[in-house]
């Protein structure tokens, strides 16, 4: 399968994660609005979100697949399959430790790191308590969840462990018609949201269990020791479990700032779930991707082969991230009009969120050039260079959301949030070129100037549709409105696509095999 179709297959699953989020985002919007249990329960789950991103996600992808890789390359498969154990046996021990911690002192938490305004309302602050340590389970599993995945994805397994973030939607869409149909008060919906995240956990790990099981690699329980291997992988995780979740880093210094304003955390949230679509499909196939492969190309000594699929992973995330951009900073409104606003969303939160909405676009492909450049790093067991610009990211993002968010309101943190996205990439970038570590070929520049000149001749075309057509895009009946905004975005993709196309931007026969079926032999 060609990288193209790789980053496709992990796409895919992921797209379908993040259209039944939309679902369930839809859903909780339309129970519960921007009020007080959207609330609780968005800043209740930040926490052991960001968790799972610094020490999970963030991590392993970075510090365990090139040390799996190592293992099995130099021991065979029961060398890697004991030092999977040991780092198992490490992880439960911490995970079981950090949830009952975190369990015992959420008041704390809560009123110092999660939500500190939170106890001026009395009820919120107790719901986000109670939110906290229904939760907080889910981050032991999702732990879990990611070193299988790690495991996976270094050999050349991508789809199931994509896919299974899908379960996560099933349980809280499958909660919320649950609750709708037992008419409970937003309260109850709120506590059925919180036991439907961590039942996901543990669905989410059974079915990577089975899927290594599939594959023949099984794991027994050793007595956790901190052997040589495991303080490597400590020593490379803790810059890397920072710098994979430093977007999520960024979301909680958001959430701490906004809690000073009621709705405020839940508008971000609504908000950054449609950026986290492209972010999310296009971010997240090419982190899954590129590092295993990237990591196999250094080790074999083929630098072409490595200058190769940085060069076309590049390509591959600007294609798509900055046509998504220019359309959700174009016409914001009546996307956020389309997908939320019904029930208890309305009017006056659609134009506060979709003002959020074109700030967290302006970003959008600096955190994707993240996820192309820190693997760079991380293949070569840098870890250093990406936390230095994650800090540096952290440093803008709270000195300009404490600036913009008393000036501007809550998309003002938005507005940091994506400069220090943008200040971050260009470090991590001018430190690539400067080590010789990545080099921009002609053909990958003049793509990419096509890329920006058809998703400017897009966003031309939107800014015309929006002004002429705001009544019916906006205002309209859901059987109108649904209709407009679909070929309003069909029109914006045949203009940027079929640009692109002519001009050589994008490669015809590079998009046509990642739709042929393969030949039977």
């Amino acid at each position: 399968m060609s990288l193209i179709g790789k980053f496709a297959s992990v796409g895919g699953a992921t797209m379908a994660s993040r259209v039944l989020g939309f679902v369930r985002e839809a859903m909780i919007a339309a129970f519960l609005g921007a009020g007080p249990v959207a609330d609780a329960f968005y800043a209740a789950f930040r926490f052991p979100n960001l968790f799972r991103r610094l020490f999970a996600e963030g991590a392993f992808n970075a510090a365990f697949i090139p040390l799996f890789a190592k293992e099995i390359e130099g021991g065979g498969p029961a060398a890697a399959r004991k030092f999977a154990e040991q780092v198992l046996a490490v992880l439960l021990l911490s995970l079981f430790t950090l949830s009952a911690l975190a369990m015992i002192f959420m008041p704390f938490l809560v009123s110092t790191v999660i939500a500190p305004k939170f106890i001026e309302d009395p009820d919120k602050f107790e719901l986000t308590v109670v939110l906290g340590r229904i939760m907080f389970p889910y981050l032991a599993a999702m732990s879990l969840v990611a070193m299988l995945a790690g495991i996976l994805n270094s050999l050349r397994r991508y789809f199931l462990p994509a896919l299974a973030p899908v379960l996560l939607n099933v349980v809280l869409v499958s909660g919320l018609l649950g609750a709708g149909y037992l008419e409970l008060s937003a309260p109850g919906v709120g506590m059925v949201l919180g036991w439907s995240v961590t039942i996901s956990g543990a669905l989410q790990l059974g079915l990577l269990v089975w899927a290594l099981r599939r594959e023949g690699f099984s794991m027994g329980f050793v007595r956790p020791r901190l052997t040589p291997a495991v303080k490597r992988l400590l020593w490379l995780a803790l810059p890397a479990a920072v710098t994979g979740g430093i977007t999520q880093i960024n979301l909680l210094v958001g959430q701490i700032i906004a809690s000073a304003q009621d709705g405020a955390i839940a508008v971000m949230n609504y908000a950054d779930r449609l950026n986290q679509l492209p972010l999310g499909v296009i971010g997240i196939a090419i982190g899954v991707v590129l590092l295993p492969e990237l990591s196999r190309a250094l080790r074999a000594g083929d630098m072409q082969d490595a200058q190769h699929l940085q060069n076309r992973s590049l390509e591959f995330g600007l294609a798509i991230t900055v046509p998504a951009a220019v359309g959700l900073a174009m016409i914001p409104e009546p996307i956020i009009a389309l997908v939320f606003e019904r029930g208890a969303f309305t009017r006056e939160t659609t134009i506060v969120t979709a003002s959020v909405l074109a700030a967290f676009a302006l970003g959008l492909p600096a955190f994707v050039l993240t996820k192309i450049f820190t693997p760079a790093f991380y293949a070569r067991e840098d870890m250093r260079t990406p936390l230095w610009g994650s800090l540096i990211s952290v440093v803008i993002n709270i000195a300009g959301s404490l600036l913009l968010f008393p000036r501007i309101g809550v998309s003002g943190i938005a507005l940091a949030t994506s400069l220090a996205g943008w200040i971050s990439v260009l470090f991590l970038g001018q430190r690539l070129v400067s080590g010789g570590l990545f080099r921009l070929t002609p053909g990958t520049l003049k793509r990419i100037g096509l890329i920006l000149i058809a998703s400017a001749l897009m966003g031309t075309m939107l800014w015309w549709v929006e002004a002429a057509f705001s009544d019916v895009l906006l205002d309209a009946s859901l059987a109108l409105q649904l209709p407009a905004v679909l070929i309003t975005v069909l029109a914006a993709a045949i203009v940027y696509f079929g640009f692109a196309f002519m001009t050589g931007g994008l490669d015809r026969a590079e998009f046509a095999r990642m739709f042929r079926r393969p030949k039977k032999a």
